[in-house]
């Protein structure tokens, strides 16, 4: 019988900690071991994520002292910039905890890997320190994977986010009163996502993020300039051929909708269209950024470095 691992969240105080409590509580091989928020120390994780049926406490962690918490693995959960300190705090090496890193900070790192698994689990080969990708990153390659090498020139993203995006600290771009009827543009050249992409593929990415009124979901419009014409059917069969192994990776004809993603554990790629030369494709992407562009993810990467089942404990969504 395989034993159970104990996992630690330092940051479960934003949405995604509270998602990823939600798919821990549910894993039959994981547990919680703790749950670090210096805003909610000594108030039950069963108050905030009704699904943990468990006693365990918020706790307020120092960073220095993370080590000391003996977890299999730890999942950092924090803003960019706020990861060093907590893996220095964790230390170790060799036979070290797993660790997660939910932020930018090391997604640039070539020690440590990028767990995109849908285009990365071919490099994985048991590293214990684990990127997770960014949720309009991992949106945007998705998109764009399949026709990588047909690309000629620069790719233009159009990205549309709900405004959990923006975290629990307030912000214009998490204000409900200011995103009322509003579409709010931000970061329209060097967003560390447009960075991301480019880095992980090789190619220019322009990338134009935007944050609107509904709570989560984002989208991504890709225009992808080839270097060949191409037709309709061919380029939906690369797609289908690309994912049709991947069950959290939906093909569709028709654009996918924000609204049809919310919720969901997996991302929708579809809305084929060429234009009338057939050397520009536009395509587009969607995604729940709390869950298969954060938590879903990292359930997958845990999933991996444990040697369990990728997707388990991840409710696989049905066809539609």
């Amino acid at each position: 019988m395989i034993g159970r691992r104990t996992i630690g969240i330092v940051g479960a105080r934003g949405h995604t900690g509270a998602e990823l409590i939600r798919l821990l509580a549910g894993h039959p091989h994981f547990e919680l071991a703790f749950v670090s928020s210096r805003e909610l120390e000594g108030q039950p994780v069963s108050a905030h994520v009704p699904e943990y049926a468990g006693d365990l406490r918020y706790a307020r962690i120092e960073h220095e002292a993370l080590g000391a918490q003996g977890a299999d693995a730890y999942v950092l959960a924090l803003p960019n910039g706020k990861a060093t300190a907590c893996v220095e705090g964790i230390g170790g090496d060799g036979a070290s905890p797993v660790i997660v890193d939910l932020s930018a900070d090391h997604r640039f790192d070539p020690h440590w890997h990028y767990g995109l698994p849908e285009l990365t689990r071919g490099g994985y080969a048991g590293q214990r320190r684990i990127a997770n990708p960014g949720c309009y990153a991992s949106a945007m390659q998705l998109a764009i994977a399949p026709m990588l090498d047909d690309i000629d020139g620069p790719v233009q993203c159009f990205g549309v986010s709900g405004y959990s995006g923006a975290g629990t600290t307030p912000s214009e771009r998490n204000d409900v009163d200011k995103l009322r009827d509003n579409l709010m543009p931000y970061a329209l050249t060097g967003h560390v996502h447009e960075r991301e992409v480019s880095h992980r593929m090789g190619i220019d990415i322009e990338f134009m993020p935007h944050v609107a009124p509904h709570f989560r979901g984002l989208t991504v419009t890709a225009n992808l300039h080839l270097q060949q014409a191409l037709e309709p059917d061919a380029v939906v069969e690369r797609y289908r051929t690309r994912y049709d192994s991947e069950p959290l990776v939906a093909v569709e004809r028709d654009a996918p909708w924000v609204s049809g993603i919310a919720g969901r554990h997996g991302a929708a790629v579809g809305g084929f269209t060429l234009s009338e030369d057939r050397r520009r494709l536009v395509v587009v992407s969607t995604l729940d950024n709390l869950l298969k562009g954060a938590a879903t993810q990292a359930l997958q990467n845990l999933n991996l470095a444990f040697g369990f089942p990728e997707f388990e404990g991840i409710p696989i969504d049905p066809p539609r």
